[in-house]
This record gives C-alpha cells, structure tokens and sequence, in this order.
C-alpha cells in the first residue's frame, strides 16, 4: 500500500503553476496585495492540476493518538494516562479541536494508532492499533520497520476514506503524551539541527525538567547511532522506527495519501512538522499538496518548517496540537481558493489597470 501510494504522488503541475500566476495577476486588486494568500492559491492550483483550483472544503480533521515508551523517562509531568482520557474528550466533543473543527465545519474523526489501554467502540473512532505504545527511544528503536510501515499505512487507510466519504481537504491532528519529544528528535535527525535547539517545553515543563528532555534526545540518538537520515526513503524509514512514534508514521502516511489523491493537507503544529519531514523524505513531492497552518511555540517547529520550505499562515504562539492551528487556517486556504473564483479581472470589470 505504501509503495502503490508513493508511486501515485505527482508534483505540482507547472502548467496550473504558471496559470495561476498570471490569473492573480489580472485579478481587480494590485499585484501582490493579498501576500501569503496569493501564494497559497498558486500551491493550491498546482497540487489540483487546475486553475482555479477546487474550493478546499468539506474539510476533515484527523486525530491520531498514540502512546511514546518514553514517557517513563520523566521527560514530562503529565500522566499517560492522559491519552486515553483526551480520546474519550475528543469523541465526546468537549476538547479544543472539536470547538474549532464546529467553527470550520469540518469532521472529526479519532485514530488509535498505538494508545496504551483498549479504546470501546465509538461513531467517530476509528481503530489501527500497532501496538500498546511504542518503545523507550532513549534505550533503542521506538518501534520496529514493519511497525513503522503499518503506522504509515493506517494514515493512509484514514485519508482514503475521508476523501472517499467526500472530504476535500485533510487537516492533521495529533494526541500522545511525551510525543513532543519523539518530534524533537526526528527535527534534530532530519534538519540536522542540535537536539538543545528543537526541543521544546512542550506542556509547560520547567528549567530542570527541560534540561532532562533535551539529554533524553541526545541519548535517544546517539544509542540509535542516527544522523542525517534524509538521504533516502530506507534511511528516513529507519529513522522513523528508531525515535518516532505511531502517531509521527500515521501522519506522515496521511499527508502522502492527500498528495496521492490530490487533496490540499493543512498541517498543524511540530507532531505534524515532525510527520512531513518524514513525508518529504520519502518523496518530496508530497510536500507541493501541503499547506502549513501554522507556527507553533515550539522551537522544532520552526525549524522543521524552514526545512520543508513552509510559510506557515497563524503564529498565535499556540502549542496545543489536536489540528487546532491547522482548523483556524482552513479559512484562510479557502478563501485564497476563493478569490480565483469569485473575484473579477480587470477585463472582466472594465477596470483600468495600473500600466506596467
């Protein structure tokens, strides 16, 4: 399945490209005046193939939830416990996600990629346990490369029906207690970047709590003697099963099945940052069907983002994951798609335009 999905990925169209570009040129507005906006309607024609590009809605969010070995190396204060109770949040409406998934008319769907406890059925769970929780990464691979494979073919399995149930942009999501650290690490190991520079406080830890994090990343390398491991797709596979998580491997298959489909992904904060580095790495096509929602406070994130080539839309400082930042841009990706249909040329207008 992942190889079938690879092989369907296609870069941006550069016909659609170079449209759009000349298309927003000759829009009744001053060249340039919509910023960010414009370029995002330009991405979001070449992944369509088409300009205008499809209006990026109904949109879908999805949550995927997993538990990190880690978390037994104190690296937050946070029970794990939590996971499980912020799925049964989740399911039952109550969490920020859900308040901002209503604002966007978007659906909410849960995966269990690796939550440490058995989940009873609910309407908007959907169940693709690997396992239990992954290993400690700080004593030796997080999962195995089967179970990386798996991880990556259940994302793609969720974004298969999402978009055959008619989504028409996939929003990524995320819940697992101490996975901020499993990002920090795949930051450092795909960026190059030193562990003291993309770990965060993710929940809010204090200065020694912190300090214990950032040498839990160095040990967690260094014991899966990892470097630069974006040279290839078996590489950043090794990588993956060595210090991510179930939830890290879900979306990265996600967002190469939104690529596959040719479906917009709006990313959200640096679990996700951490998930497209690994998508990237395995095609870097994948990337021209991605927007980023937003920048989080957390210093992975940026830098995962300068990597990829990203020009996130939001920087509320938020560092709450759920796909909360990605839901507060699908607006914003849906009124740039807007504008190429809506908004009248200088022709069409009978405005005079600036001469060049």
């Amino acid at each position: 399945m992942l190889a079938e999905t690879l092989a369907a990925i296609r870069p941006a169209d550069p016909v659609a490209l170079a449209e759009a570009r000349a298309y927003q040129d000759r829009l009744t507005k001053p060249r340039g005046s919509l910023g960010a906006l414009e370029e995002v309607a330009v991405r979001l024609s070449g992944a369509a193939g088409s300009c205008p590009p499809p209006i990026p809605e109904p949109a879908a969010l999805a949550i995927f939830a997993a538990d990190h070995g880690v978390h037994a190396r104190g690296v937050t204060p946070w029970p794990q416990e939590v996971t499980v109770q912020m799925v049964a949040n989740f399911l039952s409406g109550g969490a920020v996600a859900n308040a901002f998934a209503a604002q966007a008319r978007a659906s909410v769907t849960v995966v269990d990629v690796g939550v440490a406890a058995d989940l009873p059925d609910a309407p908007d769970l959907v169940k693709h346990k690997i396992a239990y929780g992954t290993a400690d990464l700080s004593e030796g691979p997080a999962m195995t490369v089967d179970q990386a494979v798996r991880a990556l073919e259940a994302g793609i399995l969720v974004a298969r029906d999402l978009v055959a149930r008619g989504a028409r942009c996939l929003i990524t999501g995320d819940m697992g207690i101490a996975n901020t650290t499993a990002s920090a690490a795949l930051i450092s190991v795909f960026t190059g970047r030193d562990p003291a520079e993309v770990t965060g406080r993710g929940t809010g830890i204090d200065d020694e709590t912190y300090a214990h994090k950032v040498g839990i990343v160095r040990k967690a390398l260094r014991t899966n003697a990892l470097s630069d491991s974006s040279s290839s797709p078996s590489e950043a596979l090794r990588a993956l099963a060595a210090v991510g998580g179930f939830e890290h491997a879900a979306i990265a298959g996600f967002i190469l099945c939104g690529a596959a489909e040719r479906v917009p992904v709006i990313l959200d904060g640096v679990i996700s940052g951490a998930a497209a580095l690994v998508a990237n790495a395995l095609d870097p096509a994948a990337l021209d069907h991605c927007v980023a929602g937003h920048r989080s406070a957390e210093p992975g994130h940026a830098a995962a983002l300068t990597h990829l080539g990203l020009r996130p839309l939001v920087d509320l400082e938020l560092r709450l994951g759920e796909g909360t930042g990605g839901l507060l841009a699908h607006p914003m990706v849906c009124a740039a798609a807007r504008v190429m249909h809506d908004v009248a040329t200088f022709d069409s207008a009978g405005v005079t335009e600036k001469p060049m």
